[in-house]
């Protein structure tokens, strides 16, 4: 595709449409909305956008894609710049389009038990809206504080609760969506059942900004659970962890809210970053089990059970955290792992492995004989309750060959991942991080078939080009 580049009229159009003051090209505020949270020493080249543009509403959006699809220019959506795979990134410069100014939660129907939003909400304050409803919006990316829920709906975001309550998808009804000609549609609503027509809505989620904007979500809400407790159980291996995972969900009679898997490695790496004794440390894998409940009774026997079931299990012992206080504490040691991997290490690869729960283990030796010939460290932790791992394999020095031996990890990595039944991504998405590997996982009538879908959404090839398909 030939694409046009931005010029003083095309930025003069754009402002007509949103404004002088929410139109940029000053290259350095343009560099900070070019990258995500994967460092950009990570490409082989620079990615920049070439004008910034922050529209408030729907009608916005769409004079802006007629604008760009009419003058064949590049446009990227962007959320909170959140993500793990370079969704975001300008690979063809163009327009950048950030959503943060949508940030309304528009309606909370109690009686439908739906929330309506805007995409640049963060996902946090959906709940905190919520308070004092009874009424509880169950998805729980670990980037919750500061992920928006466009962003969240266009990866399909995962997180902790996923083994209980689904993805973001999942709890996903309608939205509204602008497509690369400008034209806005609405598609699902309140309701719980649609069988009219082919399901667009969740074709939308996950297409990562490739198929249309985002400019509205209608989210489904649950009944707010009373009470939730935390268990830390420590393990001597990480086929004991994993088994428990079974044995909870079968023997429990109910499935707990959260499993959450971390290796030795990704323990100490806590550890050290926080600075903390963290209960268990040395220990194998230790999972993170959450349960809720709907009442004090019901979640005291729940914990004390799932307790038990660990310890006949082979757990080294079980650490229980029943008040907010010590749960925030266990959960804090869990998320801290991604930000020590970064403080200690300068060269990494984040991954987002998603294999059938019984194919864990193998995983993890997997990780260990690809690191261990490259001489590379790694660190494994994740939603093991339903087989999503992030492997981080890390370069332990300065090597000059950090980004070649990093991708020979990967390549091999993706290699025994699909042999087991897996895929290259769980929830973090494929953007320009994990394009090239694709084919690895899809067959090329499958390939084939996203292109043909993705022709007929953007003939011109304008809404982030160069994500998702090779």
């Amino acid at each position: 595709m030939g694409y046009r580049a931005v010029d003083e009229g095309i930025v003069r159009r754009l402002a007509e449409i949103v404004g002088e003051e929410w139109v940029s090209t000053d290259q350095e505020k343009i560099k900070a909305y070019s990258y995500d949270e994967v460092h950009p020493q990570f490409w082989d080249r620079p990615y920049l956008g070439e004008v910034l543009v922050l529209p408030r509403t729907a009608q916005e959006v769409s004079r802006i894609m007629r604008l760009a699809n009419e003058e064949m220019i590049p446009v990227v959506p962007r959320g909170a710049g959140t993500g793990l795979s370079g969704g975001c990134v300008p690979a063809l410069g163009g327009i950048i389009l950030s959503l943060e100014r949508m940030n309304s939660i528009l309606e909370i129907d109690a009686v439908n038990m739906v929330a309506v939003v805007e995409p640049g909400v963060i996902t946090a304050e959906i709940n905190k809206a919520l308070s004092g409803t009874g009424l509880f919006y169950a998805g729980d990316p670990c980037s919750g504080d500061v992920s928006t829920i466009g962003g969240n709906v266009a990866t399909n975001a995962g997180g902790n609760r996923v083994v209980k309550y689904g993805t973001t998808g999942d709890n996903v009804l309608g939205l509204e969506v602008v497509l690369p000609d400008g034209s806005i549609l609405q598609l699902g609503g309140k309701r719980r059942k649609d069988a009219a027509g082919f399901d667009l809505v969740h074709l939308l989620v996950g297409s990562e900004g490739t198929l249309g904007v985002i400019t509205k979500v209608i989210l489904k809400l649950v009944p707010a659970p009373k009470g939730f407790a935390a268990l830390l159980a420590p393990f001597g291996s990480a086929e004991e962890a994993v088994e428990m995972v079974f044995k909870i969900s079968s023997r429990l009679g109910v499935l707990p809210s959260s499993v959450e898997f971390m290796d030795r490695r990704a323990m100490e790496l806590a550890s050290r970053y926080l600075q903390a004794e963290l209960p268990g440390l040395g220990a194998e894998a230790s999972l993170i089990v959450e349960v809720d409940g709907e009442s004090e009774e019901a979640l005291s026997s729940l914990y004390e059970r799932v307790g038990e079931l660990c310890l006949e299990g082979g757990a080294i012992d079980v650490f229980v955290a029943e008040d907010a206080r010590t749960r925030q504490e266990v959960w804090r040691a869990r998320k801290a792992i991604p930000e020590a991997v970064m403080h200690f290490y300068r060269f990494y690869a984040k991954e987002d492995i998603s294999v059938p729960t019984s194919e864990v283990p193998r995983l993890i030796r997997a990780v260990e004989e690809v690191c261990a010939p490259l001489k590379l460290d790694f660190a494994n932790f994740g939603h093991v309750g339903d087989g999503n791992v992030h492997v981080n394999v890390l370069v332990p020095d300065e090597r000059s060959s950090w980004r070649d031996d990093l991708e020979r990890a990967r390549a091999e990595l993706y290699r025994r991942v699909k042999e087991m039944g897996g895929t290259l991504t769980g929830e973090h998405g494929v953007g320009l991080k994990r394009r090239d590997y694709l084919p690895i996982f899809l067959e090329e009538p499958h390939i084939e078939l996203l292109r043909r879908i993705k022709r007929a959404f953007d003939p011109n090839m304008i809404l982030n080009p160069g994500k998702v398909i090779p």
